[in-house]
């Protein structure tokens, strides 16, 4: 039996290991938004290509990723990937010492470092712009 993705819990999962609360989230989308809405939208299995977008330019993540992403399907290519968690044999001889979860880790530091430039630039534009209305 085919699982189906759920395209709200992907939307969570992805907000939640960047670090962006629901508020924000719908701060970004606009002024119909409340986080009563992006709660309710979460638990949708599947979203409209129109709102996906959206979604996916205010957390700069791809559509795809919403849309493809199977929890499952990422847990067995981990399993079959690692010995034991431990090593990655690439199949010609050379034998790597990996750990997953510190590679994990790794990626969502990244992620949060990134997301924090964005939000800094962000901020930066807004006072900027701010500058720019009281002159005028």
């Amino acid at each position: 039996m085919e699982q189906k993705i759920h395209q709200g819990r992907n939307v969570k999962r992805f907000r939640e290991m960047l670090g962006v609360k629901q508020e924000a989230l719908a701060y970004d989308l606009g002024e119909e938004w409340t986080q009563k809405k992006i709660s309710m939208l979460e638990q949708k299995d599947v979203i409209e290509d129109n709102l996906l977008k959206q979604i996916s330019n205010s957390l700069r993540i791809p559509v795809e990723a919403f849309q493809n992403f199977d929890e499952e399907q990422a847990i067995n290519i981990i399993s079959n990937t690692f010995d034991n968690g431990a090593f990655l044999n690439t199949g010609n001889g050379a034998i790597f010492n990996v750990n997953p979860v510190e590679k994990w880790i790794e990626a969502l530091e990244e992620i949060k470092r990134l997301n924090t430039e964005l939000l800094k630039a962000k901020d930066e534009h807004i006072k900027a712009l701010e500058k720019v209305v009281k002159e005028k």
